[in-house]
């Protein structure tokens, strides 16, 4: 059995645009790495669990806000490169990011010194236009791009439509 995901992925009209929520990932492995690290706020879960209400905790969890009301629109499950499954529901909101903040793990770092270190797990989180968040997104995760964009009918990039 895959390991589960669910996560949220907001989303809102900007000057016309599409644009999209999404969250840099803390700690050292990922802290010089930009284009192709950024995620949706997502965490796993178990078959028992519902994934709207793991998702809705997870984006609490890594943005320190309330994931906002509002219609949600429920993808199609995508299969990340590690075989792991991401169920992601998009909503339409506007986010205000000050004061977001993430909750913590804990890691050995440097590896094998003995040393525990205490990261976020999401050191910054931004708005990003569809066409931007397609080179900053994890590679497995474009796809709820194109999901976006058939469900809220809208074009890349320039999005001006929305349902």
């Amino acid at each position: 059995m895959p390991k589960l995901s669910a996560g949220l992925l907001l989303y809102r009209l900007a000057d016309g645009e599409l644009e999209v929520l999404i969250g840099h990932p803390g700690g050292p492995f990922w802290a010089r790495k930009d284009d192709g690290a950024w995620s949706i706020p997502k965490g796993e879960y178990t078959e028992d669990e519902d994934p709207w209400a793991v998702a809705q905790r997870e984006f609490c969890e890594e943005l320190g806000k309330s994931a906002p009301d509002g219609p949600r629109i429920a993808f199609e499950p995508v299969k990340q490169p590690s075989g792991k499954v991401i169920i992601a529901f998009a909503v339409r909101g506007d986010l205000d990011l000050d004061g977001t903040s993430s909750n913590t793990f804990e890691l050995e770092w440097p590896k094998g010194s003995g040393n525990i270190r205490e990261f976020p797990e999401i050191d910054r989180v931004a708005w990003f236009p569809v066409a931007q968040a397609r080179s900053k997104l994890l590679k497995g995760q474009r796809p709820l791009l194109d999901h976006l964009i058939s469900a809220v009918g809208a074009d890349e990039p320039g999005a001006s439509r929305s349902r």
